[in-house]
């Protein structure tokens, strides 16, 4: 990752601290040590019983940019000594990273992120790494667990109004790696070639004399396979006159409010009584995976969902650390009551019977695997060698990652899917020596 400044740096999403600790390390000599700096999860979200890997993608292309150019350098004059600005100026990521691809799930104490450098190459990382992973792991864990609950039928993401502006394109991504098979968000659309679709709201109807105007003038720029929201005054009265005005080919209706799985029941019955047996109902409105496990038996044909996906249905974090656990090839760890942490470098495997149920993570320390079955697999890969991007993490896609974690749950044991409270779905063992 060498050559002048790219567009768009994100050096500064960096934290003063980190920059206190490279200015320090430059001054006592300790900048160059080698260091080793694993990014994972102590625990799982309360209730969760699995973590879903995402932002690995958004963490690669953001190392590319993370470069401190003359705007960067003027602001930081006034916070950092000339020894450090001259170090910063300079500053490429030249080192190594490993981690568990984009799809993956992950576990208390999995090794989701390797990083290998100097010191202060590594250190310099951390928040940027940390507020990547611990969102969109966020976001796509809550998402999973949204679409497992859907039980095959399609999911909209539509809560852009419901965080902050760049936040929304990072959620409607992690929520497409999950299984969500559409956004509202256009800037995702076009950053990262998520489909889009999207519905008018209240205010549309409301904007007209009354409802069949609303209906007419959707219906004449969108054609009859459009969405009309049929809930602004009385659904039933909505729905005739949706069909009224767009005919039995009308695409769908939506529901936004209310009780959804008694009108969803109602406003199938009506549209097939008027012969829209074809029309498709979508209900919205403060869903999360708990009220879409609860409508599974009734005839809806897709959800739109916005706050819970973006707030990671109550974990907006994952909860990630970024702990430094080796230095010059030697165990570092932190003994802090509660926030202990292993040390020295480490991989995983997951263990799998013969009919592909996962039954177990192991973690050991890297570069002395345990004997693996014939079935198991290593779990990190190579991302980056040397500050270049591997060949693999560079072609990596979201549709990659779509299909990796579809894979990924189906191995899951039947009760690790259930939305109430237990023990993680893959126990984990660590191995400190064999």
């Amino acid at each position: 990752m060498t050559g002048p400044v790219p567009e768009g740096s994100t050096a500064l999403l960096t934290d003063r601290y980190e920059l206190t600790m490279v200015a320090a390390a430059l001054a006592d000599g300790t900048a160059e040590r080698a260091c080793v700096f694993e990014l994972f999860a102590r625990r799982l979200p309360d209730g969760r019983r699995y973590g879903v890997v995402a932002g690995t993608g958004r963490l690669l292309a953001a190392l590319d940019r993370f470069r401190f150019g003359p705007a960067d350098l003027e602001l930081l004059a006034q916070v950092v000594d000339p020894v450090t600005l001259d170090w910063l100026r300079g500053y490429r990521f030249t080192g190594d990273i490993d981690g568990y691809p984009e799809g993956e799930l992950y576990f208390p104490g999995s090794p989701v992120l390797t990083v290998t450098g100097t010191f202060a190459d590594a250190v310099i990382l951390e928040t940027l790494a940390l507020s990547i992973y611990n969102h969109d792991c966020a976001i796509a864990s809550a998402a999973a667990r949204m679409v497992t609950a859907s039980a095959g039928r399609p999911l909209i993401e539509m809560g852009s109004r419901r965080t902050h502006e760049e936040a929304a394109v990072a959620a409607a991504r992690a929520a497409y790696l999950a299984g969500f098979a559409t956004t509202s968000n256009l800037a995702a659309g076009r950053r990262y070639g998520i489909p889009t679709a999207g519905t008018a709201a209240h205010a549309w109807v409301l904007l007209h004399d009354d409802e069949q105007s609303a209906f007419r003038s959707q219906v004449a720029a969108l054609g009859t396979g459009t969405t009309l929201l049929v809930d602004t005054y009385d659904i039933r009265k909505g729905i005739a006159n949706a069909v009224e005005v767009a005919g039995t080919g009308l695409g769908a209706v939506r529901i936004d409010s209310g009780d959804l799985g008694e009108l969803a029941h109602q406003a199938r019955e009506q549209l097939d009584a008027l012969g829209a047996t074809g029309t498709r109902i979508v209900l919205s409105g403060d869903l999360d995976e708990y009220a879409i496990a609860s409508l599974r038996a009734e005839p809806v044909d897709s959800y739109g969902v916005g706050t819970s996906v973006v707030t990671g249905s109550g974990a907006p974090t994952a909860g990630m650390v970024y702990k430094l656990v080796e230095v010059d090839g030697r165990p570092v760890s932190k003994r802090s009551t509660s926030k202990e942490s292993r040390g020295g470098r480490k991989s995983a495997l997951r263990r799998f019977k013969p009919t592909g149920t996962a039954v177990e993570e192991v973690v050991f320390p890297h570069g002395r695997p345990p004997a693996a079955g014939p079935h198991d697999r290593e779990l990190p890969v190579p991302l980056v060698r040397s500050g270049e991007l591997t060949p693999d993490a560079a072609a990596a896609g979201l549709d990659d990652a779509r299909e990796r974690l579809r894979t990924a749950l189906v191995a899951v044991p039947w009760e690790g899917l259930k939305l109430s409270r237990g023990e993680p779905a893959i126990p984990t063992t660590f191995v400190t020596e064999h």
